[in-house]
């Protein structure tokens, strides 16, 4: 299934559904789409392509305002304590909305409780790599090595708890692989070192390691998604290579404070959902590796209560904790 239509079947026949709960006199001022992360990064890039859709088709004052730290916790904490009027808004992820309740002795926040979703927007896809000198190419031969000499093979993650180890760890527990863990502060140094050869393989957003697949500087050895990537359409998915229930797409969706009224909800949503329908906007996403993925907000809730479910259970088994 290509982006395109994966895109139209999750969300286009609900878009009108949401137009008649429209909210009057909204906005009354500048909107705030809070990114809880640095700039640069594939959610910082998706926030200012929707900032840029909301300013020239809705006429709307849109900024958006980078408050990162403590694994996004801190700009996401800022959110769900504003006032719930639909002018600040977070673009989440995976880590703020689910893997950091059960990493994260104290968020601050409830990522169910405190935030009505607006709409899931799209997914980063995992991209399972390997050093060239390692002298792999699929899957079976990665964990046949790691089997016959269990912990003698590394692989590096974003940092403990991220989406990559959790990735991984997710794998492990499929196949019965063992490998020893190296996180690293951010993707760009695991980067590095896989090309320099000293880090074995890795699970890492599309975004992060694209340049060094096309360029040749490291192997794709498979994608953790549903979809192939349609940056890298020669490379399998796990589950074509036997491996199923590997997916770990790290998604991207845009929540208000729970208590938001339902129609500035419902304003804010059609409005998000509508800018990411354009093909265009869809094709200056993948270009960065992004893979727009609409889901209205009940189909978000949906989604959203078994990715917590699914990623409670590997933190659980694998032991992860953040100090």
């Amino acid at each position: 299934m290509s982006i395109t239509r994966r895109t139209a079947t999750a969300g286009f026949a609900s878009l009108a559904l949401l137009r008649p709960a429209a909210a009057q006199g909204f906005p009354a001022k500048q909107i705030r789409i809070v990114v809880p992360y640095p700039g640069g990064g594939p959610t910082d890039a998706l926030a200012r392509i929707i900032e840029q859709e909301l300013r020239e088709t809705k006429g709307w004052n849109v900024i958006v305002e980078n408050k990162a730290g403590a694994s996004g916790a801190i700009g996401t904490r800022e959110v769900a304590k504003a006032e719930p009027d639909g002018h600040a808004i977070v673009l989440g992820n995976n880590q703020t909305h689910a893997t950091n309740a059960f990493l994260i002795k104290e968020p601050g926040y409830d990522p169910i409780v405190d935030f009505a979703p607006l709409a899931g927007l799209a997914d980063l896809q995992h991209v399972l790599v390997a050093r060239k000198s390692l002298g792999v190419t699929t899957v079976a031969e990665l964990i046949a090595i790691a089997k016959k000499d269990p912990g003698k093979l590394n692989y590096g993650s974003t940092g403990t708890g991220s989406g990559s180890h959790l990735a991984m760890e997710l794998l492990k527990t499929i196949t019965g692989a063992q490998m020893a863990h190296i996180p690293f502060k951010g993707a760009a140094p695991m980067a590095i070192e896989i090309v320099a050869g000293r880090i074995d393989v890795a699970f890492a957003t599309l975004p992060s390691v694209l340049g060094q697949i096309q360029g040749g500087e490291m192997i794709a050895l498979a994608v953790a998604s549903d979809t192939r990537a349609p940056q890298l359409p020669d490379v399998k998915l796990l589950k074509e290579q036997g491996v199923n229930g590997g997916e770990a797409d790290s998604w991207l969706a845009m929540f208000a404070p729970a208590k938001t009224p339902a129609p500035v909800i419902a304003t804010l949503s059609t409005a998000v959902l509508d800018a990411l329908a354009k093909p265009a906007v869809a094709a200056n996403a993948i270009k960065q590796g992004i893979a727009v993925n609409i889901r209205t907000p009940d189909a978000f809730r949906a989604y959203h209560a078994d990715e917590m479910k699914k990623w409670a259970g590997v933190i659980r088994q694998a032991q992860i904790k953040i100090e």
